[in-house]
């Protein structure tokens, strides 16, 4: 049995998943043909741009994951970050002669789809990798929360977009956050540290917490509870950690905005953390 404790405790996001699919169509349903058109912070992507690639997600997860079809993969010496953002386009760029009226059924239809689909799979077996928590093999809880965090965020871009406030409560918000600190364990990978050194984050606001990741005989493991004398605490609010964790800001400006109390190195080192599938950008 292969031990997956080091990821923290298990989360099961599809009640907030099947609500998340529901507000983003009734946001898609009220969007006026300028505001489909508003540029995100998605580099050459616009609202209806960022919608047309989660039904993409869709279509690519049933495909692959509940039919078995799996025919696109990396081409020769292709990085996987770039062979992801290529085809991400090439879909984009095909779902630009999509209607908005036809999009939003698209999506209407398979996101039922894929919030039926997660109803079907033991979230405690293993499937592929999350690789912004490790390249091994992830239990599926964390995959489906991964998946809920992808659409959270296409959402939280387009609200961005169009000048509305999003999902951000905690209901919605605490499970994000929750599963994009599962990426600092791989974070602090090559991080060197004593063992049982701890670093604690704390995040503030609605959807925040306490999470602490304490170095082990054979890796980092993380905990999803205080802990009585942090080697390292970083404290962020919830917004600046969501923004953070997809790189829509920096580490430097997450920092700007951070409390660091103790061991300096151990929570900058945490402030590098990325739970996307991402590429820095070329220098």
């Amino acid at each position: 049995m292969t031990d997956t404790t080091w990821l923290g405790p298990a989360i099961d996001v599809r009640p907030v998943l099947a609500e998340q699919q529901a507000a983003f169509l009734d946001l898609l349903r009220e969007l006026d043909p300028v505001e489909w058109t508003l540029p995100t912070v998605c580099p050459g992507w616009n609202v209806k741009d960022v919608a047309a690639h989660v039904l993409g997600d869709f279509v690519g997860r049933l495909s692959i994951h509940r039919d078995g079809f799996h025919v696109l993969h990396p081409g020769d010496g292709e990085p996987f970050p770039h062979f992801l953002d290529r085809i991400n386009d090439e879909w984009v760029t095909a779902a630009r002669r999509l209607s908005p009226p036809m999009l939003i059924e698209l999506l209407s239809t398979f996101g039922d789809e894929i919030v039926r689909f997660w109803q079907t799979i033991d979230l405690d077996t293993l499937g592929g990798s999350v690789r912004w928590a490790g390249p091994e093999a992830a239990p599926y809880w964390l995959d489906v929360a991964r998946e809920y965090t992808e659409y959270w965020t296409h959402q939280q871009q387009i609200c961005d977009a169009l000048s509305r406030p999003g999902l951000t409560d905690e209901h919605y918000l605490g499970p994000v956050v929750d599963t994009f600190l599962r990426a600092l364990p791989h974070t602090l990978r090559e991080t060197n540290a004593a063992d049982d050194s701890s670093l604690q984050v704390v995040v503030t606001g609605p959807g925040g917490g306490t999470w602490t990741c304490v170095r082990g005989s054979d890796r980092w493991r993380l905990q999803r509870r205080p802990h009585s004398r942090p080697t390292a605490t970083l404290a962020l609010d919830a917004d600046t950690t969501w923004r953070l964790c997809t790189r829509g800001i920096t580490p430097e400006q997450a920092a700007e905005h951070a409390r660091i109390d103790g061991d300096e190195r151990l929570a900058t080192a945490a402030l590098q953390i990325v739970s996307i599938i991402w590429s820095p950008p070329a220098p």
